[in-house]
């Protein structure tokens, strides 16, 4: 049986694609082009711009933005707070062609106040510590920590 979207009334959603079942809590602003998918939970005061797309059963804690280019994908978990870049060399009315593509493959989790700087890719299953800063790849299935975060081996 399926399940319509809930959203709350505080939060403003424009987008039309948002998955049966997902939830998205107080003071969100999801932008028109965003995709968001199945049974997600986007925690109070997010905000998700066009440019981007969550896959089904994708956990968002409060705190956290989501700037065009980011893709996260299926079953993956974002700590509160975590925070995400799209430009290397940001200025005030200054836009690139392009933003950055980030992302954060099947499964992978980033814990609270991470800092991903952007044209990364999380790898499948890696978990990356709370504070951490990741400045390149993370390998599929590896814990990632510290400033600037490295491997400490498998999850």
């Amino acid at each position: 049986m399926s399940q319509a979207a809930f959203i709350h009334p505080s939060s403003d959603v424009q987008s039309p694609q948002i998955g049966e079942g997902t939830s998205i809590w107080q003071f969100c602003v999801v932008l028109a082009g965003a995709r968001i998918g199945r049974d997600c939970n986007i925690n109070a005061q997010c905000f998700i711009e066009n440019d981007v797309t969550v896959g089904d059963r994708v956990t968002v804690k409060c705190g956290v933005q989501l700037w065009d280019g980011v893709t996260l994908e299926d079953d993956v978990f974002i700590g509160p707070n975590a925070t995400f870049t799209n430009d290397k060399r940001p200025r005030s009315k200054q836009y690139p062609e392009a933003f950055q593509r980030t992302v954060v493959q099947r499964g992978a989790s980033i814990g609270a106040n991470a800092t991903l700087l952007g044209g990364i890719t999380i790898g499948a299953g890696a978990m990356i510590g709370a504070g951490s800063v990741v400045t390149r790849d993370v390998p599929a299935g590896e814990l990632w920590v510290g400033n600037p975060a490295r491997s400490r081996g498998p999850v």
